[in-house]
């Protein structure tokens, strides 16, 4: 059961937190590429593009919640929930889990909001958020490394 609910665990942070990284770090420069002005062409397919990245970004977060479900049920299973390394996982997973939800959803939707009606965003705005999602994959990335070194651990890592 435990070697399931691991392999479960890590497709959905392959399938759900992958592709928020992603779409989260194309953003900001797909954000910035949009020029103020009406009509179609390449101005309304620019527009297309951010509005898609953050439709990925809203729906792969929800689907993301998975993965410390399933990370929390392995570690029962293998008897870890006690270890530094996975307390420390923890607090760093729920902290990305906030800088997302606080900070880079709701700049996407203000800067989506802004192009929809044909206004010009700020690039400091748009720099601004890609500090934030930076933020939010260095913590992604933090966790990855700690589950698959596991610092202290006992479970022959």
């Amino acid at each position: 059961m435990t070697k399931f609910l691991l392999s479960l665990h890590v497709l959905a942070a392959i399938l759900a937190v992958g592709p928020v990284t992603v779409a989260a770090s194309m953003f900001p420069p797909a954000a910035r590429r949009v020029a103020p002005a009406g009509g179609d062409g390449p101005v309304a397919a620019a527009v297309t593009t951010v509005e898609v990245l953050h439709r990925i970004c809203r729906v792969y977060s929800r689907i993301g919640v998975a993965v410390p479900v399933l990370g929390l049920a392995t570690a029962l299973a293998m008897g870890v929930l006690g270890d530094g390394w996975l307390i420390t996982s923890i607090a760093l997973t729920a902290a990305a889990a906030a800088v997302l939800i606080a900070f880079v959803l709701p700049r996407q939707d203000e800067l989506v909001e802004q192009l929809a009606q044909q206004r010009s965003v700020d690039r400091r705005e748009t720099m601004r958020l890609a500090m934030f999602t930076g933020v939010f994959n260095l913590l992604w990335a933090t966790v990855t490394v700690l589950m698959i070194v596991r610092p202290g651990s006992t479970t022959g890592a």
